[in-house]
Parts: structure tokens; C-alpha cells; sequence
């Protein structure tokens, strides 16, 4: 079926960019699920009568998986095919989400929200996007990432608004309901539009040099694979650099904010649908955010980029707090936080992909990926325990942003050391 679409696009786009809007509705609806915890947070504390941080741990739970699945899924598509690793996982996430209106107790909110659905969008996540734009494009790598990056925030964001309304007016099982629906109606798009492989289609990638549409098959067990690669990488500094930062990022995206930011809104006065508004705003402004730091990262030193995003990030975590939480210092922070919500992406996926290679990228890429859930692991639990002990998220916000500038500041002595080193090269 993919390649009778191909045909009918020839001469008319390049089938690398067909495929690229097929991933993005794939991670737009992922990062939707994704998101769901956070507008779930005060209703299933209402609801069920658990406290934020019961509600918070099955929370983390699912980002740890989500992101220690990823290592494993960039080795299962390298071994098994994209296609089918993506049917399947769209099929259990969809399945595990439909599952979560009929929790009662504890135990089964973790098991569905955390287990299943962890599992299932560490799989259709950014290793998802990395592992495409590395198989379908040879040039404009930096913007295909950037775009297909921004549908993951633009989806844990956009999506929430509605959501809020739905519960608001039929309640949350019912809205969980409908986003199990629209993941299983993802699944024919996939089917119709995406091959294994350019040459499926008989095409090159997107900028290919040469006309040879032949592609390395990986065979063996695709978790040894996975740390074979580990162990390749992990003696680089860059993969620990890169490591490191990506955990601050979670801490400070989708495990603060995207987990606890609605219910910080609430207890400063805002409505639900309103806060959840304010998620959608930041949101579209990374949609343009994500996609220029797509553009910048085929043009600039990725790592003074990355301390750019990280340090202006970290300020605009340490002003939220101390806000007085009206439109006009909203607006304020959704601008400066939006436009950077995961604009890191690009310059770290163009940093691994230089410094690995394409065999391991999309695998290493994984693992530095398992850091940046780990850090929102940290941050989604860590927040729920300050807000029951403190009654406040102030600390939990102090932690995250200057946890950002402190990553900033050291990529910039990496970018200085790089230089150093290309300069003692060229002159030997």
C-alpha cells in the first residue's frame, strides 16, 4: 500500500516528507497521551480520593518507562522493521488507555497509566523520530527532527485545553475513552503511508548523493544490541554530556511542568481550562520554537545553542514562582518557556548523530532519551512529595531552574573545549 501512495506523490514531493507527516500525527497523539496525567491530577484526586503524590507516582512511573523503553525500541526497529513496531505499540497504547476507566485502587492506576502506557509511548517517542530522520533524509536532518520534535511537545500541550473541557462537562473517564479512540484510528495511517524503507518505495532518502537504495539489516537479539551500543558509547564524554543535560531537560519540561503546572494554576486561583489553555499556548509556540531550532542546528555550534535553551529556560523557572500569577507575567513565562518547552532536541540528536554515527545514533539516542525521563521522573514525583510536605512547589521550581543554568554554563566550557581541540588538531 505505501508504495502505491509513492507513486502517486512522484514528482510532486519527496515521499521522505510524507512519511515525516505520517510519524508527526503518530508523536503528536503519543505526547497527547503522554500529557494526559497532568489534567488528570485534580480530577482523579477529587474523584478517587488519593493524594498528589499517589497520583504523582504513577505518574513517574510511566515517564521512567517511557523513557527506558526507548534504547530497546530504536534496537526492536533496527531489528524487526519500523512498520510493524509502530502498529503494535499503537495498538497496546490504545489499549492500555481505553484500560485506565476502569481503575479502582492504586495498584491499577499504576499498572495502566504507569506500566501500559509508558511502554507504549517510549516506543512513539523523539527515538521514533531520530530512527526516521536518520533512515529518510540525507540533508535538512536538523529541520525534519525539529518538526517532527515539535509535534511531541505541541501534542503533551496543544491537546489539554479540550481535554480539561471534556472532563469538565462528562468527566475524566470519558475523555480517557476518547483519546484511546483517537489512537486507534492512528493505526491505518501508519498501515497506508509508511514503508519499511525508502527502497521499499524504490527511492533513496531525502538529499541521497548516490542512487544505491540498499540499507544495512541488523540482526541479533535487539536488547543486546542495545547495550552493545551502550557499552560503545559510554566511554565517549559526549554521551554523558549529553546524558546529563537531557535529564535536566526532563526535570524541567515534562516532569514539572507538564505534570504538575495545571495544579500549581489551580492553587494560585486560575480555572482548570484556563491553565490548561495557558499548556496549549506554550505548546504552539513550540511548534515555531522547535522547528527554528531545527533550522539553527544545521547552521550553528549545537552546543552554544544548547546553553542558549537551557539558561534562558532555568530563568524563566525561577521567575514563575515569584510571579503574582496574572495574564500579563503568564504571558511572560508561556512566551520565553514555550518557545523553548523541547527545542533541545535537535542540537542533541545532531550532537549524537555526529559523534556516533548512524548505526548507534538512533540506539544511543535512546539511552541519552532514558536520562531526560529519568529527570522527569524525578521532578513529576519529587514535585507531587514537596507540594504534600510543603503545601508549595516553590522548592521544586528553585531545584529545576537552577539545575538548567548549571547545564547551560557547562556547555558552554564543552563548546570552548571543542574549539580548543579542533584548533590543537588543525595545527598538528
Amino acid at each position: 500500500m505505501p508504495a502505491l501512495v509513492a507513486r502517486l506523490f512522484k514528482d510532486r514531493i519527496h515521499y521522505a516528507w510524507i512519511v515525516a507527516a505520517a510519524i508527526f500525527v503518530v508523536l503528536l497523539s503519543s505526547a497527547g497521551v503522554r500529557s494526559m496525567p497532568g489534567v488528570l491530577m485534580v480530577p482523579l484526586e477529587k474523584d478517587m480520593g488519593w493524594d498528589r503524590a499517589t497520583i504523582s507516582l504513577a505518574a513517574s512511573v510511566g515517564i521512567a518507562l517511557y523513557g527506558l523503553t526507548g534504547p530497546f525500541a530504536g534496537a526492536v526497529m533496527l531489528s524487526f522493521g519500523i512498520r510493524r513496531t509502530i502498529l503494535c505499540a499503537l495498538a497496546l497504547l490504545s489499549l492500555a488507555v481505553a484500560s485506565t476507566t476502569l481503575v479502582q485502587t492504586t495498584w491499577q492506576l499504576v499498572l495502566t497509566w504507569g506500566v501500559l502506557t509508558g511502554l507504549g509511548t517510549g516506543v512513539l517517542a523523539n527515538v521514533l523520530g531520530a530512527t526516521i530522520v536518520n533512515r529518510w533524509f540525507k540533508k535538512s536532518r536538523g529541520l525534519a527532527m525539529g518538526i517532527l520534535t515539535a509535534s511531541v511537545a505541541t501534542g503533551q500541550l496543544a491537546f489539554l485545553p479540550a481535554l480539561a473541557a471534556l472532563i469538565e462537562i462528562e468527566g475524566w473517564r470519558l475523555a480517557t475513552l476518547g483519546a484511546a479512540v483517537i489512537t486507534a484510528l492512528i493505526i491505518p495511517i501508519v498501515w497506508l503511508l509508511v514503508p519499511e524503507h525508502p527502497s521499499s518505495v524504490d527511492l533513496t532518502a531525502y538529499g541521497a548523493e548516490d542512487d544505491d537504495p540498499k540499507h544495512h539489516h541488523h540482526v541479533g537479539n535487539p536488547f543486546v544490541n542495545a547495550f552493545l551500543a551502550l557499552g560503545r558509547g559510554a566511554g565517549s564524554p559526549t554521551f554523558w554530556l549529553l546524558f546529563a543535560s537531557f535529564f535536566v531537560c526532563g526535570l524541567s519540561t515534562n516532569g514539572l511542568i507538564g505534570t504538575h503546572m495545571i495544579a500549581l494554576c489551580i492553587d494560585h486561583g486560575l480555572p482548570e481550562v484556563r491553565a490548561a489553555g495557558l499548556l496549549a499556548a506554550m505548546g504552539i509556540l513550540d511548534l515555531f520554537g522547535t522547528t527554528f531550532s531545527g533550522w539553527l542546528s544545521d547552521r550553528f555550534d549545537n552546543r552554544l545553542l544548547l546553553a542558549w535553551y537551557y539558561g534562558l529556560r532555568g530563568l524563566s523557572l525561577l521567575f514563575l514562582p515569584f510571579s503574582d500569577f496574572s495574564v500579563f507575567e503568564l504571558s511572560i513565562f508561556a512566551v520565553f518557556y514555550g518557545l523553548d518547552w523541547i527545542a533541545t532536541v535537535p542540537p542533541t540528536v545532531r550532537l549524537a548523530t555526529d559523534a556516533f554515527g548512524e548505526r548507534d545514533a538512533p540506539i544511543l539516542f535512546g539511552w541519552i532519551a532514558a536520562g531526560h525521563q529519568l529527570g522527569a521522573a524525578t521532578a513529576a514525583f519529587g514535585a507531587g512529595v514537596m507540594r504534600s510536605e510543603f503545601d508549595t512547589y516553590l522548592q521544586a521550581f528553585i531545584i529545576a531552574g537552577a539545575a538548567c543554568v548549571l547545564i547551560g554554563f557547562t556547555m558552554i566550557g564543552s563548546s570552548i573545549n571543542k574549539r580548543r581541540s579542533l584548533a590543537v588538531e588543525a595545527a598538528e
